[in-house]
């Protein structure tokens, strides 16, 4: 998972951490849209690969969605210059917004999405689900369409539960786990900042603890869960993450969305806030019957494959299921 071995690779990724820190700290969209474009051309290197056809048409799809993308904000960004404090700023916020939307993976720009992490490995597809989000989410909340993005949110929740139904693969489920997050994402940036880098930190978190879990066990589809010789625990902690993902209380990942709902309670933002909690249940729902299957099923196939784990990385994997365990105690100690 680690890319230690390969000094190429880990020159790329420190340029896809640096890239990302120019486009959120420039003062100047041009500098944005410079940060964004050298973080896309040290993404593709890191899921390019000679040996596979499935990695190199992943990036491949990548480089022209994200070119698209590029192009719609540097587009926007000179039209913004020419029609300064004119009639369509309001189409230009537009453009601009939709341009980070399909540079995040977000509806109505996310068809490319899910075919791309099918291509990709966990460890490419946990920076692709969360760090390749920062950028773009930054640079929304700098110049928001807010009528806009609140169709946007409950497009993303909505349509993210729905492509959840009948997926056999674990990467397009953790696709469509992650276009409806954007969703909660986007209305944590609408309220606060602090709030949206809470929830974002939160849900890297899980995305980290499955996507790990899911490489040390070389699962990629559902059926993979079947297989009975897993370790116990192994489920337990892969149970537990969904579940926190999905919101459950008293479960950690609960936590966030609580304060979302709160928020737009307290807003009177009551037909919003169902379209959230009813995506919620029905990803709730999708959790549990995977959850299900994976613990009463038993598959017969390949009984004779044995998973030895030697990781210090999985005693802190434990740590972090013993707190999400304990999420809503830890939660309400804090506001005591």
């Amino acid at each position: 998972m680690l890319l230690i071995n390969n000094s190429n690779k880990m020159f790329f990724l420190f340029i896809l951490f640096f890239s990302t820190m120019i486009s959120i700290s420039s003062n100047s969209w041009l500098g944005c849209w410079i940060g964004l474009e050298i973080n896309l051309l040290s993404f593709i290197p890191l899921i390019s690969s000679p040996n596979n056809l499935l990695n190199s048409e992943a990036s491949l799809k990548y480089f022209l969605t994200q070119s698209i993308a590029s192009i719609n904000f540097l587009f926007s960004i000179l039209l913004n210059l020419f029609f300064m404090k004119m009639f369509i700023n309001d189409f230009l916020s537009i453009i601009m917004n939709s341009a980070m939307l399909m540079k995040m993976g977000s509806v109505p720009f996310h068809f490319w999405f899910p075919n791309i992490m099918e291509g990709l490995s966990w460890f490419n597809s946990f920076i692709l689900m969360t760090w390749q989000k920062i950028s773009p989410m930054i640079l929304l909340s700098y110049n928001m369409n807010f009528n806009f993005l609140i169709f946007i949110m409950i497009f993303n929740v909505m349509i993210g539960a729905m492509g959840s139904f009948n997926q056999t693969s674990l990467r397009k489920l953790m696709a469509f786990s992650s276009i409806n997050n954007i969703g909660w994402l986007i209305s944590a940036l609408l309220i606060s900042e602090n709030l949206w880098l809470m929830y974002f930190l939160f849900y890297s978190m899980f995305l980290f603890i499955s996507c790990f879990l899911f490489y040390i066990t070389n699962i990629f589809y559902m059926n993979q869960l079947f297989n009975f010789n897993y370790n116990f625990l192994i489920k337990f902690s892969i149970m537990i993450n969904f579940l926190s993902l999905g919101g459950l209380p008293p479960f950690l990942g609960f936590f966030p969305k609580w304060i979302i709902i709160n928020f737009l309670i307290n807003n009177n933002l009551i037909i919003i806030n169902f379209f959230f909690i009813m995506s919620s249940l029905v990803m709730l729902f999708i959790y549990i019957r995977i959850i299900y299957f994976s613990f009463m099923f038993f598959s017969l196939k390949l009984k004779w494959i044995k998973i030895f784990i030697k990781n210090n990385l999985f005693f802190l994997i434990y740590f972090f299921n013993f707190l999400s365990l304990l999420g809503m105690i830890i939660s309400t100690l804090f506001f005591i």
